[in-house]
């Protein structure tokens, strides 16, 4: 039950945040438990609380579209997001166009304000309410990603049920787990046994 643990370890706010990254966190909305697929997104509210917990938010005065079109979009461009960092992964050519479409909506401009301490800081704010404002980051993010061009630091949790995602941060980049403490942990576990019933064949 890899996926459960995972959401009892995050509180069970939805899908886990445990990519260390927004791009791998938005493949993370999709997950498999028990070699069962687990789908996070299944309605607007759904993604909208997802983004929120990134603090990309409306503005105050509401949506600007359709009841269902975020899902859409939102579930188009985690699959983009997959093939692009999939064959980013394999040195494989990447098809940038569809990535542009999501940038180019992201309608922003410069803003200089003061933060907490005073102190000015630039910043870009978003002039509309669209979906292009709620999806633009994340775009974003994952053009960073590729831009970044650190392909050895993105990397698939390696529990063979387990399909999570991240951007290895640690200082030796040998991460190899979603969460040491559960997958890490559950696999170690399953070895010892492995080894174990191996040791109890060889003495009988």
């Amino acid at each position: 039950m890899v996926v459960s643990e995972i959401l009892h370890e995050e509180t069970l706010t939805g899908a886990p945040m445990l990519g260390d990254h927004l791009a791998m966190d938005l493949l993370n909305t999709e997950a498999r438990n028990d070699g069962k697929a687990i789908e996070f997104w299944n309605s607007d509210d759904d993604v909208l609380q997802w983004l929120a917990r990134y603090d990309i938010t409306l503005a105050a005065e509401g949506k600007t579209f359709a009841a269902g079109e975020l899902l859409t979009q939102a579930k188009a461009l985690r699959s983009l997001a997959r093939q692009l960092i999939s064959a980013f992964k394999e040195e494989r050519p990447l098809e940038i166009g569809e990535l542009n479409q999501y940038l180019r909506a992201f309608d922003t401009a410069p803003h200089l304000a003061r933060d907490a301490e005073g102190k000015l800081k630039l910043s870009r704010i978003s002039h509309s309410n669209g979906i292009g404002t709620l999806l633009g980051p994340v775009a974003q993010a994952i053009a960073e990603l590729l831009v970044e061009d650190k392909v050895d630091l993105v990397k698939r949790c390696e529990h063979p049920d387990c399909i999570l995602w991240f951007y290895d941060r640690t200082k030796a980049h040998k991460r190899r787990w979603c969460s040491m403490a559960i997958c890490g942990n559950r696999y170690k576990a399953a070895q010892f046994r492995k080894r174990s019933g191996s040791s109890d064949v060889v003495q009988e």
